[in-house]
């Protein structure tokens, strides 16, 4: 994976910029408004350091739209052209409109940075990794604000302090930025699928994965080009085909799916639950999806739905980690590999292909999905584009009535599989089509004494043994009823470039796509109000009363180089719990790091209310608000600064995530507006206790709809985060009409 992790460390290199230029700013301000008067002129003097706040508010409006239609790596390209460009100006500035102008420049590439590095570095990364590579920005942030405080502090003891300097060294790294940009990063793959570049997708997911098979992936990023749609949870008993079932929810044998392992007399059975001859979903199950999703009351039934998958039985593995690497397709893997895609493209020849006169990618020959030649027309094979010579590490499942299923791993412990099924319509005529299915392993076992599905060379499962696995069960994204009229035999499957639309405001109303808006518009306006501004503002002060300047003082440093060294080691102290939220971002999770640090910044903020409120010793009062402003910052750069940003960039489906990520920094941007020009208001109101009392009471809120509503999406793939959203969404929506 190192691929993905040098990627996403260049890319977040945009967001070092972001916290480089706002410790700068905020200490070149001091000396800006002495060369040009600013003392009188309040207005002017905070319009410099918030026209990037403004810049940044203006791009995000249109910055989701114009990445959907160019691409990622585009836009960050320039961004940091933008960033560069800025700092040409400032080292210029020959006065303060000048300088207004320059602000406005930088506000524009801080805005691309931070909208579409969390965007970008979620549809490169792979699932087991993301979060701890989305948690670069914040890191990659909090080291560009210690690193500007030093080159300003040092500045500072000259002297005449260059301000101009000191804001156009910013051009320096933004320079490295766009080299990397431009020569380094890739393109992102699930946008150059979403535009039929099929086989420059492959090669950069080949690219960022260090390995030449990503049959599975590449399937996946094709499913995901869908919004909407009806998705069903299935639930399937796995075990032994020696196994004799006597539950009698447990489907016939006309209903069950055969699956061949990789040794001869090894072999496994796939059973659907049933109840009174008819499929269900989970809801009879302890422990599974559907059933979790039921009654917790308030809870969302989204957040039990994603907890159903993340609970695991105490010391339970994975007992289908990878049909990939278990399964191989048996009798037909001579065949499969002298597959080539001169042969291919002439079988597909009745099906649409990518050699279409509008197709976007030359290079591509063969369908995206083909047929394999088998004794009946309605043995279908699918296979992922790419994956023809290579079908042999996937994996092949055979129903006994016929029906194959072609599974590949993507992540997380998930397979996609794609089934083709027929059934008779009113006529009386067969009409089929695929069906894709996300897999995953249960948490209800059986008499389990070992892995039910093992690895070649294992030993063969005692009887007796059964694991339970859910499904998510929804037509193929690539699917065309069209074309199943035309060609009633074979797959009808059509190429990304053909379906794949630019992004619709009507996909924003589809059930899914408007909770996840909720949430990720939620969290963003929560994040604002929960006084990480207030405390910033604050810290100088608190440092101060605890001696820290008077220490400073005496070492000589003047009163301006005291409070950005103050600010330096405030910032040197976000680092190390960055570090660990990094560690813990795929282990614990995102909605449990979010449970357990909200509550600290609670305490913290209730701490100094009453230090504020309550009369007691100086150097009493100085140890607890400092002790209290540390907690704060540790325990917010943990949890409530990186995730927010983290879930927005996971839970929208590929062709609507650059329109929600824009929606939801756009609400991070005007309310870091509301709140940064209302601090002064509200201290002068209701006073410092007033103010902290207030964020308490918006971080209980928070944690109450992180409780609630926010789903745990841990090692997930994207495509299966957004199909959950789009279940869970229309359970919500049934209960209601119910």
């Amino acid at each position: 994976m190192s691929g993905a992790v040098l990627v996403a460390v260049a890319a977040a290199i945009g967001n070092m910029l972001q916290g480089w230029d706002n410790a700068t700013i905020a200490g070149a301000v001091l000396y800006i408004k002495k060369e040009f008067k600013l003392e009188s002129e309040p207005t002017i003097e905070g319009l410099i350091v918030a026209m990037s706040l403004i810049g940044a508010t203006c791009i995000t409006t249109c910055s989701g739209g114009i990445s959907d239609w160019l691409g990622r790596r585009p836009m960050l390209i320039i961004s940091s052209v933008f960033y560069f460009l800025s700092g040409l100006v400032m080292i210029w500035s020959p006065n303060v409109y000048v300088l207004l102008t320059a602000r406005l420049l930088d506000g524009f590439g801080i805005g691309l940075a931070v909208t579409l590095v969390p965007v970008y570095i979620s549809e490169t990364a792979p699932p087991e990794i993301r979060g701890l590579l989305n948690t670069l920005p914040q890191f990659t942030g909090s080291i560009g604000m210690f690193l500007s405080y030093c080159m300003v502090f040092g500045m500072s003891l000259s002297e005449s302090p260059n301000w101009r300097l000191m804001l156009g060294v910013l051009s320096i790294p933004s320079l490295v930025y766009f080299v990397l940009a431009v020569f380094f990063l890739p393109e992102s793959p699930r946008w150059l699928v979403s535009k039929g570049r099929m086989d420059e997708a492959k090669r950069v997911l080949q690219r960022l994965r260090n390995r030449e098979d990503v049959a599975g992936e590449m399937a996946l990023l094709v499913e995901g080009l869908g919004v909407g749609g009806e998705t069903t949870i299935e639930e399937y008993i796995i075990g032994p085909a020696t196994d004799v079932v006597e539950d009698e929810d447990i489907s016939a044998e006309k209903d069950q799916i055969k699956l061949y392992g990789p040794e001869a007399g090894q072999s496994w059975v796939a059973r659907p639950v049933i109840e009174h001859g008819n499929s269900i979903g989970l809801a009879t199950r302890h422990g599974s999806m559907l059933s979790q999703s039921g009654g917790q009351g308030l809870v969302d039934p989204v957040v039990t739905l994603f907890g159903s998958v993340h609970e695991k039985l105490p010391g339970q593995g994975n007992v289908i980690p990878n049909f990939g690497s278990m399964f191989s397709v048996g009798g037909n893997q001579a065949r499969n590999e002298e597959w080539d895609e001169e042969n291919v493209a002439i079988e597909g020849e009745d099906y649409a292909h990518d050699g279409a006169a509008n197709d976007s990618d030359d290079n591509l020959h063969s369908p995206l999905i083909s047929r394999q030649e088998t004794g009946t027309d309605k043995d279908i094979v699918p296979a992922a584009h790419g994956s023809l010579a290579s079908l042999r590490q996937g994996s092949l499942m055979q129903s006994t009535t016929g029906e194959q299923i072609s599974s590949t791993g993507i992540g997380g412990g998930w397979q996609l599989a794609y089934k083709w099924s027929e059934k008779e319509n009113q006529d009386g005529k067969k009409e089929g089509g695929f069906k894709r299915i996300y897999l995953h392993q249960e948490n209800v076992l059986g008499s389990r004494r070992g892995s039910i599905v093992s690895l070649p060379g294992a030993d063969v499962p005692a009887e007796g043994e059964y694991v339970q696995a859910s499904a998510l069960v929804s037509q193929a994204a690539l699917y065309s009823e069209e074309l199943v009229k035309q060609h009633p035999v074979g797959p009808a499957m059509v190429h990304p470039a053909e379906t794949a639309k630019g992004p619709s405001w009507h996909d924003l109303y589809e059930p899914g796509v408007k909770h996840a808006l909720l949430v990720g518009v939620g969290i963003q306006i929560l994040q604002q109000f929960s006084g990480i501004n207030g405390v910033l503002y604050y810290t100088p002060q608190i440092l101060e009363q605890a001696g820290v300047g008077v220490l400073l003082s005496n070492l000589g440093l003047s009163s301006t180089s005291a409070s950005l060294l103050i600010s330096g080691i405030t910032t040197l102290l976000m680092l190390p719990s960055i570090a660990v939220a990094m560690r813990l971002m795929d282990l614990a999770g995102r909605r449990s790091l979010l449970l357990n640090t909200l509550p600290v910044l609670i305490i913290s903020l209730v701490v100094l209310v009453i230090g504020s409120v309550v009369k007691m010793g100086s150097v009493v009062h100085a140890s607890i608000s400092t002790v209290s402003v540390v907690l704060y910052f540790c325990f917010f750069v943990m949890g409530f600064g990186p995730i927010p940003n983290i879930l927005c960039s996971e839970i929208f489906p590929t062709r609507v995530r650059g329109i929600c990520i824009a929606i939801c920094a756009l609400t991070f941007w005007i309310g870091d507006i509301i709140v940064t020009y209302s601090l002064p208001v509200l201290l002068k109101s209701v006073g410092l206790a007033g103010v902290f009392g207030m964020y308490a009471v918006v971080c209980v809120i928070a944690w109450l709809f992180v409780f609630l509503k926010v789903p745990e999406t841990k090692g997930m793939p994207l495509e299966v985060i957004t199909e959950f959203f789009a279940v869970g969404a229309k359970q919500v929506a049934a209960a209601k009409d119910n």
